[in-house]
């Protein structure tokens, strides 16, 4: 998992990331492709 000052960029790595705020914290999911799993802090 990377984790990032921004994630806006990290995002368009992939066409299917999707963004989704969990506990405070902003994470970038992908479910076909996991390895592009993303926090922002």
């Amino acid at each position: 998992m990377k984790v990032a000052n921004s994630v806006k960029t990290l995002k368009n790595r992939h066409r299917a990331c999707k963004m989704v705020k969990r506990k405070g914290r902003l994470y970038i999911i992908n479910k076909q492709i996991p390895k592009f799993k993303a926090r922002q802090g």
